[in-house]
């Protein structure tokens, strides 16, 4: 590393983008992760499409259940 850097033909703000997503990425323990490739293989599915699906499932039976 430098001991200095000449940031006076920076420009601030230059790559911020306000309508940026950003997607956390959500980690499965192995057993789980295993379970839902094999499901997701069977069914021909993504593993993301898969696990979307039942917590979508589960947020409409904890809301019907509310």
């Amino acid at each position: 590393m430098k001991a200095e850097y000449d940031f006076s033909k920076a420009e601030r703000g230059k790559f911020y983008n306000p309508k940026a997503v950003f997607n956390l990425p959500i980690y499965l323990e192995e057993d789980v992760d295993e379970f839902m490739r094999k499901l997701a293989d069977e069914k021909g599915k993504d593993v993301e499409e898969l696990v979307n699906e039942w917590l979508r499932g589960n947020m409409q039976l904890i809301q019907s259940i509310q």
